[in-house]
């Protein structure tokens, strides 16, 4: 299970390791705060790792849906960071065929793809690899993480992850009696109360409870909007930060970790600077059923 590290404020000076964040159920050090590459060209991609990086993030997720993880790769080997002090993630997309080979070798011919472009950074492994969506049964899933398993018995990955699964899917894998997953990548924060039935906490349990840590995906998509930006700024005010600050310590002290985008510098230092200050249970409460 997923266990929670240091609580001291980030230092942009820190590998990941000792950034502030949590214990996957692998022993591998996860930082809560993560910078998820979006939809644009490898230029930008390399441009908005390298503030990233300047501004001290050291947990990136580079997407295969994102088609840029040659630009992001590039940037990496032009920081001169020591490769071991930034966690790399990457994701492959294999859903969308039917059946336990046809997935495996889908699967598995993502996990060859994203090594080809982590190459030319000079990535020759990868921290963690990601299935963005499950397939559409249970031996389609199966084949799919048989193909990743393959990847980290291969040693081109420390760590397997899923993306969008729920308990039923989850519990495929586990059913595999192999690796389980370390992180479940799933939508989540203030604002996402309704899309879960009223009680989104319960997502955060399922996945603990099977030793799983969930990492919210467009985190402040409705923190940033109606009621849910109103509390959040009325909240923030108390403590002087911002409601996207608000929104993603939400998150965190709620058990979950986050990847959050931007283009700017100072939006990519608010999201790194909500570890000096917490909310009460109160707040949380009140965020919760937002």
């Amino acid at each position: 299970m997923a266990a929670a590290l240091s609580s001291k404020p980030a230092s942009a000076a820190l590998p990941y390791q000792q950034q502030i964040g949590f214990k996957l159920n692998s022993g591998v050090a996860f930082p809560v705060a993560s910078f998820g590459l979006q939809v644009y060209d490898d230029a930008t991609a390399q441009r908005l790792t390298a503030v990233a990086l300047e501004v001290g993030f050291r947990n990136f997720f580079a997407s295969v849906l994102a088609g840029n993880q040659v630009g992001f790769a590039r940037a990496i080997k032009e920081s001169g960071i020591p490769r071991a002090d930034i966690f790399i993630c990457g994701s492959v997309l294999s859903n969308r065929v039917q059946g336990a080979d046809a997935a495996r070798k889908l699967s598995a011919r993502g996990c060859r793809e994203n090594m080809e472009a982590f190459a030319f950074g000079g990535i020759d492994y990868i921290d963690m690899i990601m299935l963005d969506y499950p397939g559409p049964d249970a031996e389609s899933v199966k084949g799919q993480w048989e193909a990743l398993e393959e990847m980290q018995a291969a040693k081109l990955t420390r760590s397997l992850a899923v993306s969008n699964f729920n308990a039923r899917q989850l519990d495929v894998v586990l059913s595999m009696k192999g690796t389980v997953p370390t992180v479940n990548q799933l939508p989540y924060g203030v604002g996402f109360s309704g899309y879960y039935g009223g009680n989104a906490e319960a997502i955060i349990e399922a996945n603990r409870k099977r030793g799983v840590l969930v990492q919210a995906w467009s985190p402040l998509r409705k923190a940033l909007s109606g009621n849910a930006k109103a509390t959040c700024v009325e909240i923030g005010k108390k403590y002087g930060k911002s409601a996207a600050q608000v929104g993603l310590r939400f998150i965190y002290e709620t058990g979950a970790s986050f990847t959050t985008q931007t283009r700017t510098r100072a939006h990519f230092e608010e999201d790194m600077n909500i570890f000096d200050f917490k909310l009460t249970p109160e707040e949380i409460s009140t965020l919760a059923v937002l």
